[in-house]
């Protein structure tokens, strides 16, 4: 997925030295060095605490519709397995490259504080998200970016957090957003689109109750290092991440600094987590308009016990 660019939507990147498309990563020797948030996923604990959905809970869960039927025809199971697949390979290649981080890195431990906090609120908005073995891991490279792969397979590069010297609510803007890629099930939409287009709509037509289809969009979501969301996925991720981290605590207006870093940062010229994103002048009035939505989800949320502080800039 790519995007996305931070993105959990997932634009392409490189490891160090390797020449490897990929967003943050995984591997064999680092599994070790990560662990599975089995908090996250427990059961009504913390489930509990994104409660039930009273009217002025609401956020702007009215205002984002279903999922896109397309991704309805990709089987959910063997894509969240291939994407699962793509994260432990490249854990094992940033491992082998010693550029993955351990599990008392101080900025890992900050990531997955942070995501504890943001993982019980998505079962909301995605009936698969309770089943999911959610993961957060750190890569140490110095690219601006992170990504969340379809199954809660978070990574982040230590570059974002250490140029744009991210504060936690910024940090959770970028988790938000990338989650939301993730619930809203983008990178399967873009799957199957691709797929049926590569095997023509006279193909598609007759496949439709998948066989073909279903494994060419498999395929398909097999690049998911490199697929790029369009700019609608964007938005919307951008929203429903906002909604995510105004529950866990995290002040959503953090959107704007974010995005007057990453502009600062690129000079000018987007980086790739932003190649296919909205101008930063559009995405910060988008994210103004929704502040009254979510800023009251923001006010009653409890605030997290622990600041963290981002890394010494280089």
């Amino acid at each position: 997925m790519p995007h996305t660019d931070f993105h959990a939507a997932l634009p392409g990147t490189t490891l160090p030295d390797t020449g490897q498309a990929g967003h943050a990563g995984c591997g064999l020797c680092a599994l070790r060095s990560r662990r599975l948030f089995t908090g996250l996923l427990a059961t009504g604990g913390a489930l509990a605490l994104a409660g039930p959905a009273r009217a002025q809970d609401v956020g702007v869960r009215g205002e984002v519709g279903s999922n896109s039927r397309w991704a309805g025809l990709v089987p959910a199971e063997q894509f969240e397995a291939g994407a699962a697949q793509q994260y432990q390979q490249m854990l094992r290649s940033a491992a082998q490259q010693r550029a993955l981080a351990g599990a008392d890195h101080p900025q890992l431990v900050r990531l997955r504080a942070i995501a504890d906090r943001i993982v019980p609120h998505a079962t909301a908005w995605n009936d698969r998200a309770p089943k999911w073995k959610w993961e957060v891991n750190l890569l140490t490279s110095a690219e601006l970016n992170a990504f969340c792969m379809p199954g809660g397979k978070i990574a982040f590069y230590l570059g974002i957090l250490k140029k744009l010297q991210l504060n936690d609510d910024e940090v959770a803007a970028i988790m938000g957003h990338e989650v939301a890629h993730a619930l809203r099930e983008h990178a399967r939409e873009r799957a199957a689109k691709t797929a049926a287009t590569r095997i023509g709509a006279g193909l598609f037509s007759a496949v439709l109750g998948l066989g073909t289809l279903g494994d060419a969009a498999v395929n398909a979501g097999g690049q998911l290092l490199t697929l790029k969301f369009s700019r609608g996925d964007e938005t919307e991720a951008d929203v429903v991440g906002m909604d995510l981290s105004a529950r866990a605590g995290y002040d959503p207006a953090a959107g704007v600094s974010l995005w007057q870093k990453m502009m600062a940062a690129s000079q000018g010229a987007p980086p790739q987590w932003m190649s296919t994103h909205p101008s930063s002048s559009t995405r910060i009035k988008e994210i103004q308009a929704k502040l009254p939505k979510v800023k009251p989800l923001y006010d009653k949320a409890p605030r997290p016990a622990r600041k963290f502080a981002p890394p010494e800039a280089a």
